[in-house]
Formats: structure tokens, sequence, C-alpha cells
């Protein structure tokens, strides 16, 4: 096994230290050594201008604007922590990205696309998205002492941000579980992978959305994220206070939440025009 450098182990201890997940130290060393390798240089002895003349690398090779945001994350932290420069992390300008709306599914769509995956614990872990809105990251690792069916919530722990947070859990959903726990009885990872002591992998999931748009005929593409916005769209359309939904989705900012709003077609559409409100004949009467 290659010894870690001790500037590696620096990050990786400061990485430890402020609690980042295991996924976030993997994909912040993975792009530090990157921006090394690309100057030929050991990070320590390379500066702002550099990390400039990476970033315009970066943009030129056609990188996601996520991806981008995501390397300049860690450079951030690499200069700011690791190396305890103070003003250099503020000046590593992240990518705005084109703010686009998300994709929502309507209620009978949802139906059709969930009904269309084959595989059991796929169609259960799918369809405990879309009643929960949790991410896929959260839904595969999900246990069963999780459940709590005598307070009717679902307990997720370290979500995003490392925290912890409770969903509601539905009749419906809590009926599903337990066909569905009869079915396959599974002990500790309420959905396991194929190794019972690991929780399913979230590729799994990803490829079972690929697959089921297609088989049920529908026009949008759908992901896991996918259920999460009709999630919280259907809700906000029935009436749910934004600040309730900002809670189930483990959002920090209600601006995170706020956007669904704009894609809540069935509020929108029963928000009545200030039109209504005025005695106005525009058109001679027929």
């Amino acid at each position: 096994m290659a010894q870690l450098s001790p500037l590696r182990r620096r990050m990786i201890e400061d990485m430890t230290v402020r609690n980042l997940s295991p996924a976030t130290q993997r994909s912040y060393l993975n792009a530090v050594s990157k921006f090394s390798r690309y100057f030929g240089r050991s990070p320590d002895h390379l500066g702002l201008e550099d990390v400039h003349a990476f970033q315009v690398h970066l943009v030129a090779t056609g990188i996601s604007w996520p991806a981008l945001n995501q390397i300049v994350c860690a450079l951030r932290f690499f200069y700011g922590v690791t190396l305890g420069h103070s003003t250099i992390p503020e000046r590593i300008a992240y990518a705005r990205e084109p703010r686009k709306l998300p994709v929502v599914l309507s209620a009978d769509e949802v139906v059709s696309f969930l009904e269309a995956i084959p595989s059991l614990k796929s169609r259960i872990a799918l369809t405990t998205v879309y009643a929960t809105g949790l991410r896929v990251s959260e839904v595969v690792f999900l246990k069963i002492a999780d459940i709590d069916s005598q307070r009717m919530v679902i307990r997720v722990e370290q979500g995003k941000g490392g925290r912890d947070r409770y969903v509601m859990l539905s009749p419906q959903l809590l009926k599903i579980l337990r066909a569905y726990w009869r079915l396959t009885r599974p002990t500790r990872w309420l959905f396991p992978g194929r190794d019972s002591e690991r929780p399913l992998d979230a590729t799994v999931l990803h490829a079972a959305c690929r697959s089921a748009h297609i088989a049920a005929g529908l026009n949008k593409r759908v992901t896991v994220h996918t259920l999460r916005h009709s999630f919280a769209t259907h809700l906000l359309e029935n009436g749910a206070d934004i600040r309730v939904i900002q809670v189930l989705l483990g959002h920090a900012s209600l601006q995170s939440t706020a956007r669904y709003a704009q894609v809540a077609t069935k509020t929108i559409s029963q928000t009545p025009s200030p039109l209504d409100r005025l005695r106005l004949e525009i058109v001679p009467p027929g």
C-alpha cells in the first residue's frame, strides 16, 4: 500500500475533524489530486493563478456545473483549512449554473412510473422516495429500526449536511412496507444489497429509473430526484406550509424550497387573477 504524503494525511485529518462524509472526503481528495496532476507539482506549491488556469481548463473540457463547483469546494477547503490561507478561498469563484425548474410528474405519471418497475425492492424503495421526499443517499441507508409505526414517522440519520430529521410515515406506505417485509424479511437494512450486511447501492435505483420511465412511456426524464421534486410540489399544491416542506426535505435554506412554488401548477391555476375582481367589458356582448 502506498504511503500517504504528509500533506494528504493532514487534509484527511482536517476533513475528519470537521465530520465531512466519506463520500465528500473522497471527492475532495480526488479533486486536489487532479489539480496537482494537471500541473505536475505538489498542490501546496500552486497558487491562485494556477487555480484559475485549472478552472479554465475544466470548462474547456465540458465539465458539468455541479462537478466544477464540487472541485471549487475541494480547493477552497484545501487552501483555507489545510494550508491555512485566509484570503485565497474566497477568491476561488464558483460557477453560476443556469437555474432550471425541476421536472415534476403528475399523480397519474407517478403511478405509471412506479408500476413499471419490475424489481420489488427497487419499486418499494422508489415508492418510499415519493412518499417521504428522501434523497437517494438517504433511502438506501434506511434501517428497519428507523420506521416508527407508533409515532408514524421515519427517522433519517445523518442526512445531507450531517443532520438528523424525521419525515412522515403515511398509513399507505406503512402498509406497503409491512407487505414488503413479510415477503423479503430484511434484517438490518430496509433495502439491503446483494450482501445483506450492506445497504442497496444507489446505482441500482438510478438504473431502475432509467428503465421504468421508458417502460411507462413517459416523455419526461425521470430520476430518483424527480420523485423528490414531485413529492414537494404535490405537497405544496395540496396546501402544505412551505416551511413544513422545508423541514421534510432537509433544506437548510427556505430559498431552496421556494422554487417549488414555481412548478406547483395546480396552485398557480387556482390563484385568482386581479382581473377577476374587476367589472370590465372589453368585448361587446354578443
